[in-house]
């Protein structure tokens, strides 16, 4: 990782990771307990309901982690990240983004459409991150023009919103053109896959369905196990429940009444992230998100176990190959 092309606020991390802003199941609690672990936390902000809550949040997880630091000076904790999607669906974005702004969140996630200007000077305004997530060049290109800092390539596998390209494909296309800060997603869900994430090109790996089925994710017990007997066979990829295609538990599907295997294709242009776009099955609700790694999570444990196991993975593949 090239220390000069990566912001101060990303440098302090026990492993290069950034946990991926996950609807419902990211909570105060998941963010807390992974930025303590030393990884980035993150959570859309459309979580926060009502809108005002997003305040309480934010002032809450700040005195929280400021507390820990003083109790642990050597500690190494990490940054939050609030993500907010850019669309004309979103009618909270710029409530949203003047919390952010008041709060000095360190890092942005925008989503789906390039942040505006406005949105930009006023984040970068203090100091302040953005990190775009895409799922192919056009997109990328677009984003940079827009003037974001780095960008979060959503690969084949991804949770939730996802795209088709290879990892490999993708991120060699973007490093052709982009050489600032870049993070990874789709399956990552091992110490192994963090460190191959950096060997082909990304600075950081964007984990998110690993987070589901641990003990500070927002989510239901079912949703938990069914995470953990999951696997990438069960991984249904379709546009209906959003508008934008993802990738989700085919059980959750079935569960909604639904068959996985004839599923209708929505319309794009009805795209809406208040509910559920193309049926009355909502996601993230009804329909549960999870990325093609679900078959490595075979249990429920804390985020800090998580972490460690990561770590140790991580080290251990670094000695395997003599790095």
């Amino acid at each position: 990782m090239s220390g000069n092309r990566i912001p101060a606020a990303l440098q302090n991390l026990t492993l290069p990771v950034i946990a991926s802003p996950m609807f419902i199941a990211s909570g105060p609690e998941l963010v807390k307990a992974q930025c303590k672990a030393g990884i980035v936390g993150s959570f859309p902000a459309l979580n926060a309901r009502p809108a005002e809550m997003l305040d309480t949040w934010l002032t809450e997880m700040q005195a929280d982690l400021d507390a820990f630091r003083q109790m642990h000076p050597g500690a190494k904790v990490a940054p939050f990240a609030v993500n907010q999607i850019v669309h004309q669906s979103n009618d909270r974005l710029a409530h949203d983004v003047e919390v952010c702004v008041k709060h000095q969140v360190p890092i942005i996630i925008s989503s789906l459409r390039a942040p505006p200007k406005e949105m930009l000077d006023a984040i970068h305004s203090y100091g302040g991150v953005v990190l775009h997530d895409v799922i192919s060049i056009r997109h990328a290109q677009k984003a940079l023009e827009a003037g974001v800092d780095g960008l979060i390539l959503v690969a084949a596998g991804a949770g939730g919103h996802a795209g088709t390209l290879s990892p490999f494909a993708l991120v060699g296309e973007v490093r052709k053109f982009f050489d600032g800060p870049i993070a990874l997603s789709g399956s990552i869900a091992t110490g192994d896959a963090i460190l191959a994430a950096q060997a082909m090109g990304a600075d950081f790996a964007y984990i998110g369905s690993r987070w589901l089925a641990t003990k500070e994710s927002n989510v239901d017990e079912a949703y938990r196990q069914m995470i953990v007997d999951a696997t990438a066979a069960d991984i249904v990829y379709t546009n209906l429940f959003t508008g934008v295609h993802g990738n989700y538990l085919k059980q959750s599907i079935i569960n909604a009444g639904l068959d996985p295997d004839d599923l209708p294709v929505a319309d794009k242009t009805k795209m809406n992230f208040g509910s559920g776009g193309g049926s009355k099955a909502k996601a993230w609700r009804d329909i549960w998100g999870a990325g093609q790694g679900v078959g490595l999570m075979d249990q429920v444990m804390s985020v800090a176990e998580v972490v460690e196991k990561l770590k140790a993975e991580y080290m251990a593949a670094r000695k395997r190959l003599a790095l």
